[in-house]
């Protein structure tokens, strides 16, 4: 009874924060205090995950004993008794010969990402701040409201001081032509693709397939015809122009062409995203239209993928998993980011202000669908758990966010803005390290739209972070409201390549940037 009453005190005291302090009689230490709760759940992933190899190791322990104590009348006794069912072990052996011949020619056939290169644009076409909006001003088409606006965003954007522009935006007045926005796409297509045949050493007539992705640009010709034309590509060659699916349509021609390589046999495919500037800049006073000029920048990526086997030595990454969801259902989602006139008659891409919401939304689907695919049986677990105490018992559970980070090592997430990058970063509970490639990304280059992702692939090469085995989670969203998602995993301690956009400037990064 003293005893109690001596405890009771004594949390009353301390519940005080004051006041006279009685002796407290001794205890058990709270488990809470003495034990990381971090180092519990290592703990049970760990268990759960290796569970069905923890189980096997004391099965083996017991068949390996049982074996060493069989003698030469046992094996004997077992031989005869495999020649009196001999049928039986005859069609065994035909179902097993048979199922391994269906599963070796209905399996998927593995994609590798041989290589890729991002293009970096030269030095005359970078843009600091006060040059942007002193340009902004001397064309006269920006009120000063306007121009306020543009200078906020900016300030605010987590662009740096030498991202690009392309060259007709130098001029002033500008000159948006239409000879200017293909010089601006074969600049763009043209230096990538020089530079991976150049670190691949692969022939243009070995490219089976070639998908190209430009949103605001699709001439007659189209640009994937422009590449053929270009680099005498063969004639049976199977080419697309994706067109207005916005910044998530990487993943996309990606996913475009891991179908096609499904198909033929021994087959290399290029992919080549990009965006185009010069004919999509907006020139009128509407401020949800204005956020483009002031986020979206010149940059483009050529990717070489391969469905042969004798790429795989020499591949970084093999694809394992694409996801896409899709929104154009919804009205809002539809029109969430939409190319329209303005009242004026001028042409621009308006963002609407529910953009982050809806984004939020189509990642929730995605992740959804991805979750099972890549996240360990000890985070499914806890998330089910959750799940059903929530809908059975009606319990005041939050909702269980399952840890991505024990999935990937590596994180490129769209550089569509600074608020996209911390939304994902809060969101997915990610450390700062794990968004520093798409931070650094947007600050040096800009949004390059749907080739961001491989400059933020590039920066963690650069970094010497890629190790055999590591899985990186590519993520983008684009208009019509889009989310993809492509998983890669990287076969070998990854180098950078010769021609990575972040050579000469890697050691600067990452910076410290004012959020």
């Amino acid at each position: 009874m003293s005893s109690q009453s001596t405890i009771s005190s004594s949390a009353a005291a301390a519940a005080g924060g004051g006041g006279v302090q009685i002796k407290q009689s001794r205890r058990l230490p709270d488990f809470l205090q003495s034990v990381n709760l971090k180092y519990v759940k290592l703990g049970y992933h760990y268990l759960v995950s290796h569970l069905l190899t923890l189980c096997l190791i004391p099965l083996m322990a017991v068949i390996i004993v049982e074996a060493s104590q069989l003698n030469p009348e046992d094996i004997h006794l077992l031989w005869l008794q495999l020649q009196y069912n001999l049928v039986i072990v005859i069609v065994c052996s035909v179902f097993v010969v048979f199922g391994c011949t269906v599963y070796i020619m209905t399996r998927p056939r593995s994609v590798y990402l041989v290589d890729y290169a991002c293009y970096k644009p030269p030095s005359n076409l970078k843009v600091e701040f006060h040059r942007f909006m002193e340009h902004s001003k001397l064309t006269g088409d920006f009120d000063d409201s306007s121009l306020e606006f543009q200078r906020k965003i900016l300030e605010r954007s987590g662009l740096g001081e030498e991202t690009y522009v392309p060259e007709a935006m130098h001029y002033i007045p500008p000159r948006p032509s239409m000879a200017a926005a293909r010089e601006e796409s074969e600049q763009v297509m043209f230096g990538a693709l020089d530079n991976l045949f150049a670190s691949t050493n692969i022939k243009p007539k070995d490219i089976g397939i070639l998908v190209v992705n430009c949103s605001l640009f699709n001439p007659t010709p189209s640009l994937s015809a422009m590449i053929v034309n270009k680099y005498k590509l063969r004639g049976n060659i199977l080419s697309f122009n994706l067109g207005g699916m916005g910044c998530s349509a990487g993943v996309i021609a990606i996913d475009l062409a891991k179908d096609l390589l499904q198909i033929h046999r021994n087959t290399c495919a290029v992919v080549v995203s990009t965006e185009n500037i010069t004919q999509n800049w907006y020139f009128g006073n509407k401020k949800s239209m204005l956020i483009p000029n002031c986020l979206f920048r010149v940059g483009g990526a050529a990717v070489l993928l391969s469905n042969r086997s004798t790429d795989k030595r020499r591949a970084k990454y093999k694809l394992v998993h694409v996801v896409r969801t899709h929104r154009g259902a919804d009205d809002k989602a539809f029109r969430c980011v939409y190319q329209e006139q303005d009242d004026a008659g001028k042409t621009g891409v308006s963002l609407s202000k529910d953009l982050m919401a809806i984004a939020g939304g189509a990642l929730k689907i995605n992740i959804t669908t991805l979750g099972p695919l890549v996240l360990p049986i000890s985070e499914q677990l806890l998330f089910f758990a959750t799940l059903v105490a929530k809908k059975m018992f009606n319990a005041k559970v939050k909702p269980y966010i399952p840890d991505f980070k024990l999935a990937f090592d590596h994180f490129c997430i769209h550089a569509g803005g600074r608020a996209v990058i911390d939304e994902l970063e809060k969101n997915l509970q990610l450390l700062p390290v794990h968004v520093e490639a798409s931070r650094m990304t947007l600050h040096r280059f800009g949004n390059t739209s749907s080739s961001s992702i491989w400059y933020e692939l590039a920066y963690t090469e650069a970094k010497g972070r890629m190790r055999k085995g590591n899985r990186v989670w590519q993520i983008a969203f684009g208009s019509g409201f889009k989310c993809n998602s492509a998983v890669w995993e990287a076969l070998r301690n990854v180098k950078p390549s010769t021609s990575n956009p972040w050579e000469d400037c890697i050691d600067r990064y990452p910076v410290q940037l004012v959020l």
